[in-house]
């Protein structure tokens, strides 16, 4: 929510001009204020785990994702031909999705640098994959159902990808 405020501040007022922060000396020194453009705070790098699209909440499934690549990645879990739900996972790290409701995904990823909240892709870099197998999800009384996927290459791993379209990509 904070950098969609920022956005918005910038895009109304042109940009923004940011103070020193508390504590820093300024006694006998100049102090640059930063000036961050529009264009800047959309391209600002979103934390790990922040949910960009949120069509399917509500359920009780859980994915695990590991991101043990050099750049960061968006997983995308489409239904039917619907986008259910996209996340943000940072290079080298690890982020999971609570509340993914029953039904059978196809999970979509990217990895990239440099990423757009407008345009929903990354701007440098970007690779665009898909899982060959989907994540089936159903819960039962006695079965809450997770998954975990990793976006590196892991020996002895089972999950195939093959290559997507930066067109046909569900952004």
């Amino acid at each position: 929510m904070r950098a969609g405020v920022v956005a918005a501040v910038a895009l109304a007022g042109g940009l923004i001009v940011a103070s020193p922060a508390a504590g820093v000396a300024t006694t006998g020194s100049v102090v640059t204020p930063v000036t961050v453009t529009a264009q800047t705070a959309a391209l600002a790098r979103p934390r790990n785990g922040t949910i960009l699209y949120d069509r399917i909440s509500g359920g009780q499934g859980r994915l695990k994702i590991r991101n043990g690549l050099s750049q960061d990645g968006v997983v995308i879990l489409v239904r039917g031909r619907t986008k259910a739900i996209s996340i943000y996972v940072r290079a080298r790290s690890t982020a999971t999705v609570t509340d993914v409701r029953d039904g059978t995904y196809r999970i979509y990823f990217t990895t990239g640098t440099h990423f757009s909240r407008s345009k929903g892709r990354f701007t440098r870099n970007a690779v665009y994959q898909r899982f060959n197998d989907k994540l089936k999800y159903r819960t039962t009384a006695t079965r809450i159902p997770g998954w975990s996927l990793t976006l590196n290459p892991v020996r002895g791993g089972n999950a195939g990808t093959s290559s997507v379209n930066p067109k046909d990509f569900p952004a």
